[in-house]
C-alpha cells in the first residue's frame, strides 16, 4: 500500500511494483488507525511505504499492532526509522539495473495491477480491481478530454491516493507525451496554485469544482495564463456561475466530465463540443451509454434514469473487472452485460447527460424527484453560503421534505431571517417546489477522506434526532 501524499517516489513504487507482477494499492495519507487496519485486513496488504509523518506513523504503527504487515518503509525520513525500513537509503543502495530474476512472476493483460479503495459516500469503502488494460483506458482522459499533447505540461490537483491521480498523473499524460508535474501542498491556497500554473507555464489543468469557487474569488485577470490552453473540471457538476466567471477572467472554457473509481471517463465535454455548464457531456469513445427506469427499460430525452454502461457489444479499456474479493457485490452492479453505476441522470435532446444524484440521495416529495445537485446549486449562488448539502427528511404527508445543511460564508450569522431568505432565493433560482423547508447552519459538512459530502450521514444524524 502506497501512502505517498505527492512525493516523486510514488512514480518509483508504482511503476517499480508493476513490473514485479506486484499489486499496488494507492492510499491517502489522511487514513487513521481505523482505516489502515480495515485496508490491511480486506485486502491483505503486505507491504506499506509512506511518508514520514508523525500522524500517519502513528496510525500505520497502531494499525500493525491488530493486523499483520510484513514489511514498513518510510519515504523521506527525518529521524530513527525504529522499525520501519529507510526507503531513501534503500535505493541509494540499490543497483543501477534490475536483476530479472526478481520479476519472475509473469503477469497477463488480465492480471490485477491496482486496487483502489472507493471513498465510501454511502457505506464502507470497497477496492476496486483493475487489470493491466486500465492504463490504456486513460488514453481517451488524456489526449480527447484533457487535450494532452506531446510537450506539454499537465497539472491535475489530486493526493496520489486517489484515483484521480490515475487519471492526470501518469497513464495517458505520458502515453500522449505530456509532461506531468507534481505539486505537493500542505493546504489548498488560489493564490498559490494560480501562481505555479503561471510560473511554471503549465498547458493542461485538471481540478475539482470546489477549487475554481476559490479561484474566481481572486484578480484572474492580472495572471498571464496565455500558455494555459485547456481546463477541465471534475468531481462533482460545476456551478453556471463558476463558469462564466471563470471564462471572464481567463478566456478560458471549463469542460466537465464524469467517471468513476469503477471506470475511466465515461462522459465528458470534449474539445470538439461546445460547453454546457453542469453538464456531464456526451458518452465517451468506447462507452455505450444508456439510462434506465426501475425496470430496466431504456429512459426517453428528458427522463430521469440510472445511468449504465451496456457490455454486450464491447467492454470500454480501462473498467474495472470488478471488487476484489466480494463476488456478491460485482454480481449486483454488473449483470446481463450491463454495469449499473448507481447515479441518476437525464439526457437533452443534444445527447448531453446531466447528474441528478447518487440513486441513494434523489428525494422524493409530493410526487416529485428532486435532485440534490440542482437546489445545491441554487444555493450556492447566495453570497452567504459557502458550502451546503440536499438530503431529504421523511414527512408524513409529503413523503419526504427537502432540507438544506449549510455552512455559512465569512461574515454571515445563523438566523431565522437567513433562512427565509435562502428559501426564498431558491424558489426564484430554481422550480420552487424544490426549495428546502427545513435549513440547518452548521460548521461544517460531514465528508469522506477524499472531500466529497456524506450525505448518508447527514440522514442517519437527523433519523437519530427523530
Amino acid at each position: 500500500m502506497l501512502m505517498l501524499r505527492r512525493r516523486y517516489e510514488f512514480w518509483f513504487a508504482l511503476l517499480g511494483l508493476c513490473r514485479l507482477g506486484a499489486i499496488a494499492i494507492p492510499a491517502t495519507t489522511q487514513l487513521m488507525k481505523k482505516d489502515v487496519a480495515y485496508r490491511v485486513k480486506a485486502a491483505s496488504v503486505k507491504a506499506i511505504v509512506a511518508v514520514d509523518e508523525p500522524s500517519l506513523r502513528e496510525a500505520v504503527d497502531q494499525a500493525a499492532a491488530e493486523v499483520e504487515i510484513g514489511l514498513r518503509a518510510v519515504v523521506g525520513a527525518r529521524g530513527a526509522c525504529g522499525e520501519w525500513l529507510d526507503f531513501d537509503a534503500r535505493m541509494a543502495a540499490a543497483p543501477d539495473t534490475l536483476d530479472e530474476a526478481d520479476c519472475a512472476r509473469q503477469t497477463g493483460a488480465g492480471d490485477i495491477m491496482l486496487l483502489y479503495f472507493t471513498s465510501g459516500t454511502t457505506g464502507m469503502p470497497k477496492m476496486v480491481r483493475h487489470n493491466f488494460f486500465y492504463p490504456f483506458g486513460h488514453l481517451v482522459t488524456a489526449k480527447y478530454w484533457q487535450g494532452c499533447v506531446e510537450g506539454g505540461l499537465h497539472l491535475t490537483l489530486a493526493e496520489t491516493g486517489w484515483a484521480k491521480a490515475a487519471w492526470g498523473k501518469i497513464y495517458g499524460q505520458w502515453m500522449v507525451g505530456s509532461a506531468v508535474m507534481v505539486y505537493d501542498m500542505e493546504r489548498f491556497h488560489a493564490r498559490a496554485v494560480l501562481d505555479v500554473l503561471v510560473k511554471y507555464g503549465v498547458t493542461t489543468f485538471c481540478a475539482p469544482p470546489t477549487m475554481y469557487r476559490y479561484f474566481i474569488k481572486e484578480d484572474l485577470a492580472s495572471y498571464d495564463f496565455s500558455r494555459l490552453r485547456h481546463c477541465v473540471v471534475a468531481g462533482e457538476p460545476l456551478n453556471p456561475e463558476v463558469y462564466q466567471k471563470f471564462l471572464e477572467g481567463t478566456g478560458l472554457k471549463l469542460f466537465e466530465a464524469y467517471g468513476q473509481t469503477e471506470l475511466t471517463v465515461v462522459a465528458g465535454t470534449f474539445p470538439w463540443m461546445v460547453p454546457k455548464p453542469g453538464s456531464m457531456g456526451m458518452a465517451a469513445p468506447g462507452y455505450d451509454l444508456d439510462l434506465v427506469d426501475a425496470d430496466g427499460r431504456s429512459c426517453e430525452c428528458g427522463e430521469e434514469g440510472q445511468l449504465v454502461v451496456r457490455t454486450d457489444i464491447m467492454r470500454p479499456l480501462g473498467m474495472f473487472d470488478g471488487y476484489y474479493r466480494d463476488a456478491d457485490l460485482t454480481r449486483k452492479v454488473w449483470h446481463d452485460e450491463v454495469y449499473y453505476t448507481g447515479d441518476m441522470a437525464w439526457r437533452d435532446e443534444d445527447g448531453y447527460y446531466w447528474f441528478v444524484g447518487r440513486a441513494d440521495d434523489v428525494i422524493k416529495s409530493s410526487g416529485y424527484r428532486i435532485g440534490p445537485f440542482e437546489v445545491e446549486s441554487a444555493l450556492l449562488e447566495h453570497p452567504a453560503v459557502l458550502e451546503c448539502a440536499i438530503t431529504g427528511v421523511p414527512d408524513p404527508d409529503r413523503g419526504q421534505i427537502v432540507k438544506a445543511t449549510v455552512v455559512l460564508a465569512k461574515g454571515y450569522a445563523p438566523s431565522d431571517e437567513l433562512a427565509k431568505a435562502l428559501q426564498d432565493h431558491v424558489k426564484h433560482v430554481t422550480a420552487p417546489y424544490k426549495y428546502p423547508r427545513i435549513v440547518e447552519f452548521v460548521p461544517e459538512l460531514p465528508k469522506t477522506i477524499s472531500g466529497k459530502i456524506r450525505r448518508v450521514e447527514i440522514r442517519e444524524n437527523d433519523g437519530a434526532r427523530g
